[in-house]
């Protein structure tokens, strides 16, 4: 009776700890299981010895029955215990699993947001090289091309000086006064020629060179263009020696290069030593010896040096009569820029007698519609407004801006009239509000201007500021508006261009 109460006593006690138990942490509850294990082993050994102390005779007694009971829970109590130490231990093992995962899981968050920063970096480096290999594929080019030019025999014939007509390598312009028009003495282009004989053209070996150059310069990529001419100039000594018609070509292209960048100094001695050479080597009167004095004379014109660069402008002039004649355009290109020298120095009566021969020559070999034709009366009323001459210059600008109204108009009558015209009645009627003129927008004249661009341009404010002078400001101001909106749509296209080369 007394095990039996003890055993009723330990449920009891084992039914209260499991209640107390489902309150308990994880740790709380293994350590009271090895509590009940331990109490569970004691109260076994104490029901074994209590087994072997009965004697035999009475094993079979209830006593004897209700002990080995006892023992049977006692076990299943143990087995019990053990499974949950088992249990426990898994758990444990679970945790630590789980705390391990969540340790890889933080790692390769960590690794995703560092590839993610790395391959945002990979990417900019790859942008960053196609844009290397761009560049240097186009190096390579240049390269391809300089290395081709050795392909080319040195002692290739000079070009015969009646072959097909081509300007100089590059014949840039004098500085003008604002109500000039800075384009007034560039050369004509190669199929304003197509009759006639320049005299002297580009060796073939430097020809996709020099349009190489001039494409660079004109954009201002000096970084490209100057080693470009430096290299080419080397090999040229080297294969050629440095007195060679082909390397006072290729200074005269550097010279040029140069002066666009303003770097006057180094570019006037590059153009000396070319026109030594070619001196030496072509004769002292030969085109291309003209075409180098015309250069160095407008280096000096750059700089402000007229009386510098007079002589060699009329030495240039010299040259190009005796070789092309007194009326090929290339001499009136000199007479152009001769006369713009004379004008900065004030010499009045020389530089009308030089516009009006070279207008002379553009008109008859070139015909009326040529652009020099209209850019040296330009030239010329510039001339008589730093006279004074007015009503001469009113002339000129007129019929620049009437010959382009008909280019693009057709016939002149009283409802198709040239801008200058739309301007003077609008003056005369001072009207108020300029979009209810039958005239509209200009007569679409803003879009006329187009025609010989930048000279209809220049004419208009040119004609423009005559008028101011004279008092006739609404004139004046539809000239000038006309003026801006043709250059406004001229920038547009430019950059339009731009892009679709782009």
């Amino acid at each position: 009776m007394i095990v039996s109460k003890a055993i009723k006593n330990y449920r009891i006690r084992k039914i209260e700890s499991i209640g107390k138990m489902t309150q308990m942490t994880q740790d709380e509850i293994i350590s009271n299981t090895k509590t009940v294990l331990q109490g569970l082993e004691a109260l076994r050994v104490e029901h074994a010895s209590l087994v072997s102390g009965i004697g035999d005779t009475v094993k079979d007694d209830e006593k004897t029955y209700i002990i080995k009971k006892n023992i049977d829970h006692i076990d299943l109590g143990l087995s019990e215990a053990q499974v949950m130490m088992a249990l426990s231990c898994h758990l444990q093992n679970v945790e630590a699993e789980k705390q391990k995962l969540k340790t890889q899981v933080r790692r390769l968050h960590q690794e995703n947001a560092w590839l993610r920063d790395e391959l945002a970096n990979t990417q900019q480096k790859f942008q960053s090289s196609e844009q290397l290999v761009a560049q240097l594929e186009e190096e390579k080019k240049h390269l391809e091309f300089m290395t081709s030019i050795k392909k080319y025999d040195d002692n290739q014939e000079q070009e015969d000086v009646n072959e097909k007509p081509r300007p100089d390598p590059v014949v840039e312009l004098f500085p003008d006064d604002d109500n000039d028009d800075r384009n007034n003495t560039s050369p004509t282009p190669p199929s304003q020629f197509s009759n006639q004989s320049s005299g002297y053209e580009i060796p073939a070996r430097l020809r996709t060179l020099h349009n190489l150059v001039i494409q660079y310069a004109s954009q201002g990529r000096y970084e490209v263009a100057v080693p470009l001419c430096k290299q080419a100039l080397e090999d040229l000594e080297k294969t050629s020696g440095h007195d060679h018609p082909d390397v006072a070509t290729m200074l005269n292209i550097l010279a040029l290069v140069y002066r666009d960048q303003n770097k006057y100094k180094e570019a006037a001695n590059l153009l000396n030593d070319a026109l030594s050479i070619r001196g030496k080597t072509l004769g002292e009167n030969h085109p291309a010896v003209a075409a180098t004095l015309n250069n160095l004379a407008v280096l000096y014109g750059k700089r402000g040096k007229y009386k510098d660069a007079e002589p060699l402008c009329k030495r240039a002039l010299e040259i190009r009569e005796k070789v092309l004649g007194k009326d090929h355009p290339d001499v009136a290109k000199q007479l152009n820029n001769l006369a713009l020298l004379c004008q900065n120095q004030g010499k009045y009566d020389e530089v009308e007698k030089y516009y009006q021969r070279a207008l002379e020559i553009y008109e008859s070999k070139l015909g009326p519609d040529d652009p020099n034709v209209a850019k040296t009366k330009n030239n010329l009323a510039s001339c008589y407004l730093k006279q004074g001459k007015y009503a001469e210059a009113e002339v000129l600008y007129k019929q620049v801006l009437t010959r382009a109204h008909e280019k693009e108009f057709g016939a002149i009558d009283s409802k198709n009239k040239p801008i200058w015209q739309v301007a003077e009645e609008r003056e005369e009627h001072k009207y108020d509000n300029r979009e209810n003129t039958p005239y509209g927008e200009y007569g679409g004249w803003h879009k006329a201007a187009k025609v010989d661009s930048p000279t209809v341009t220049t004419t208009l404010k040119n004609l423009g500021a005559l008028y101011r002078r004279q008092g006739m400001f609404e004139a004046a101001e539809t000239l000038e508006d006309c003026a801006l909106r043709s250059k406004k749509e001229a920038l547009d296209i430019a950059k339009q261009n731009k892009k679709l080369q782009k």
